[in-house]
């Protein structure tokens, strides 16, 4: 992977990232496609769009369908039918508030949870 500024001032800079599956232009909105889809629209659908890039989460993508099944169905690209670049998040908000941090009922920013109380 690779980021190419193009154009840079004091307040903001344009680019190019080039990926093994692509290159996008920087700034650029991204949809998100948690699950490996965008809801109610299909890689088919996104490319007539023209969406340069598409993200997916890494947690929820962990959790369902699992590592080991995107990695037998040949990955990610694979898996969702998208041959252009994807960018995924560490899922680290995700492990932490629904994952580690919830089971020791603390959230990120080191409150306690409130307790579930029944009335």
């Amino acid at each position: 992977m690779k980021f190419i500024i193009k154009t840079e001032n004091k307040k903001a800079r344009t680019g190019v990232v080039k990926t093994l599956h692509g290159s996008f232009k920087t700034p650029l909105w991204v949809p998100v496609a948690t699950l490996a889809t965008v809801r109610a629209l299909d890689s088919l659908e996104m490319r007539k769009l023209k969406a340069e890039a598409l993200l997916a989460n890494t947690y929820h993508l962990h959790l369902r369908p699992g590592d080991e099944v995107i990695r037998k169905l040949g990955g990610l690209h694979k898996f969702m039918n998208w041959n252009r670049p994807i960018i995924t998040d560490s899922g680290g908000f995700q492990a932490f508030s629904l994952g580690l941090g919830k089971e020791h009922n603390i959230n990120k920013l080191g409150t306690i949870f409130p307790q579930n109380k029944k009335a």
